[in-house]
């Protein structure tokens, strides 16, 4: 009885095992070494000025599907991209490179992109401008994106406010000849004006007191 069974058993499981499906080998890929480097020239350009932003990849491996995208928070007008190899879309705010399957530390050197235009003016003091580049590849993830970036101020008013004038008083200040001013307090000047008065007074008595000289 066991036996009669154990027959349709044994077959049924090995049916069920061999429908099963076989489990993918994981690929791991080579390890890539590789980071992006931004110029910016000139560093700091202010609106209305041109500025070219420089963008090399540098580092060893593979980098299959590589994309570059430039970023910036300060419009480009007139911009305008190049790169070799690949080919690159623009805009005001961001360029987009596709530069395939790249083979870094080659002979030929890191891949390079330049991208140029001229700061939109009318951008106020203050203003923040971060640029930033970001490369994705097959071998990266959205949570290990190479990145490179650098950022600056718009200088605004750098002319201190002036003290407000002084306030002059026509009874404490009095302006000599010379142009020198001088401090005279009000209740000093009662007393010399007193004082000069007293001394013309005797002056007039000690004339009248005197002889008459010899007449001629």
């Amino acid at each position: 009885m066991w036996e009669s069974v154990a027959g349709p058993v044994v077959g049924l499981l090995a049916a069920v095992v061999g429908a099963a499906p076989a489990p993918t080998p994981t690929v791991t890929g080579a390890t890539v070494d590789a980071a992006p480097v931004l110029t910016s020239t000139p560093f700091g350009a202010l609106p209305g000025q041109r500025v070219t932003h420089t963008v090399t990849i540098a580092g060893n491996g593979t980098l299959t599907g590589a994309r570059v995208t430039f970023t910036t928070t300060a419009d480009l007008d007139g911009v305008s991209a190049r790169v070799t190899p690949g080919r690159c879309a623009v805009s005001p705010r961001t360029v987009v490179c596709e530069l395939g399957d790249l083979r870094l530390g080659g002979a030929q050197g890191p891949p390079r992109i330049t991208v140029t235009g001229l700061v939109r003016p009318g951008s106020p003091p203050g203003t923040l401008v971060r640029n930033r580049v970001t490369v994705t590849s097959v071998e990266t993830t959205a949570g290990s994106a190479l990145v490179a970036s650098n950022a600056y101020l718009l200088p605004g008013a750098t002319t201190a406010p002036a003290d407000p004038p002084l306030a002059s008083s026509a009874a404490a200040t009095r302006t000599s000849p010379t142009g020198r001013s001088g401090w005279l307090p009000a209740g000093a000047a009662v007393v010399l004006g007193g004082a000069l008065g007293a001394i013309a007074l005797l002056a007039r008595r000690r004339r009248r007191s005197e002889p008459p000289g010899p007449q001629r």
